[in-house]
């Protein structure tokens, strides 16, 4: 079981990677799953795009897309594939006040958590996946304060 990161139509690297999958094992482990094979998919906007046209009927720019092949009920592994486009992330960071990584891990963690079955569609659910989001960059600031 493995986290993967891969570029498509652009040149973006997350730094600490190794560290990255770790605390996204923990955040899996936490919402009561293991993590198996992820893939995380750095594109441009037209990439994004295009995927949210063809895939999901929506003509509209975001910043994530998942796909989501786990097996909840099963296994209790979740996998699946994290599209994201990068410069809508650092769009909404400058929107937001955010830092550009700090948005970046936030859009990472959020992939995760819809993997882990989290929905964001309604009012309720979004503010929860926000709070769950809040929750997690704050164990990741752990996670990187003691690696160093």
């Amino acid at each position: 079981m493995a986290v993967r990161y891969y570029n498509d139509d652009c040149t973006y690297r997350l730094p600490q990677k190794r560290l990255t999958a770790e605390w996204l094992r923990a955040v899996a482990r936490e919402e009561g799953y293991e993590l198996g094979d992820v893939t995380y998919v750095f594109c441009s906007a037209a990439r994004l795009l295009e995927m949210n046209r063809q895939f999901l009927g929506h003509d509209y720019y975001t910043d994530v897309i998942t796909f989501d092949y786990s097996d909840r009920k099963g296994s209790g592994v979740v996998s699946g594939d994290v599209f994201i486009d990068v410069e809508t992330v650092a769009d909404n960071a400058r929107q937001y006040g955010a830092t550009a990584l700090g948005e970046m891990r936030r859009v990472v963690v959020h992939g995760v958590l819809h993997l882990c079955g989290q929905k964001d569609k309604t009012p309720r659910a979004n503010a929860q996946m926000h709070r769950k989001e809040d929750r997690y960059l704050a164990l990741w600031e752990q996670f990187a304060g003691a690696a160093k």
